[in-house]
């Protein structure tokens, strides 16, 4: 695996408590980062920050909601108090509906994909950007931020309707504040993962009507590598987009899908 360092730097992540943002803050941990850590299970993320527990300094916590603007703001006051600063941030909180079509979504299960998906990364980055700013006036270094969208956030995804609007939002939403930024400092990129091996996928599966092995199956038959991702395979390509060789990089996303998006 590449060695980064991000020694000095301090890194928000959302949804830390699992799958991708625990991968995430395990990496950034060892290239030296400093971790600020928020997810909206109060139990999970203690269990999460349990192995930082000697490194007390270094990796702090809350728990939130995304969807709610006062969890943005918490979470850069944290950073700013324990940390003095934000240098990067993983927008990779989030959450699915049920595989239903359009008409039959319940009008809560909509408002709450939109609320936390969308609008949880659109205060995540009223907050950070801000901070980033800041960060940048007094180091001179480039600040980063990376939004976990999806693949659905790029293509149709039939039976995914509302999830892969707000995904598509934040793809939108990814590339209009990289243009906002461009010359002050911070970068802004998205990643979007097709199907990957986390918690919410195996739960997807053992839930689904069709028993876990055909539900597999029929979920990898339109992806050209017949395969789901592994979680270590999405958090390589975030933390390279956090890395300070990579300063011409913003506005981008990273589609990676086993080949999903190319049709």
């Amino acid at each position: 695996m590449t060695q980064y360092d991000f020694t000095g730097r301090t890194v928000l992540i959302t949804g830390a408590a699992r799958g991708f943002g625990a991968c995430a803050a395990a990496r950034f941990f060892e290239a030296g980062a400093n971790l600020v850590l928020g997810d909206l299970n109060e139990e999970l993320l203690a269990q999460a920050l349990e192995p930082y527990r000697d490194h007390g300094d270094r990796v702090r916590g809350i728990s939130g909601d995304v969807g709610e603007e006062a969890t943005a703001r918490k979470l850069v006051e944290l950073a700013n108090e324990a940390h003095g600063g934000l240098d990067l941030a993983v927008n990779n909180a989030g959450i699915a509906h049920g595989q239903l079509r359009l008409e039959d979504i319940e009008d809560s299960d909509a408002t709450d994909v939109v609320r936390v998906d969308l609008l949880g990364v659109f205060y995540a980055m009223k907050h950070q950007v801000p901070a980033m700013r800041q960060r940048h006036e007094a180091t001179g270094r480039d600040c980063a931020i990376v939004n976990v969208a999806s693949a659905a956030g790029l293509m149709g995804a039939p039976m995914l309707s509302v999830y892969a609007a707000a995904k598509h939002g934040v793809v939108g939403l990814t590339r209009s504040a990289a243009l906002e930024n461009a010359r002050r400092g911070i970068r802004i990129n998205a990643v979007c993962p097709a199907f990957a091996r986390t918690d919410m996928l195996d739960a997807a599966l053992r839930d689904s009507k069709h028993g876990p092995e055909e539900a597999y199956r029929r979920l990898v038959a339109g992806v050209p590598m017949q395969r789901v991702g592994e979680v270590d395979e999405v958090v390589q390509a975030i933390v390279w987009a956090c890395d300070e060789a990579n300063s011409f990089f913003t506005g981008q996303t990273i589609a990676i899908d086993g080949g999903l998006t190319a049709f």
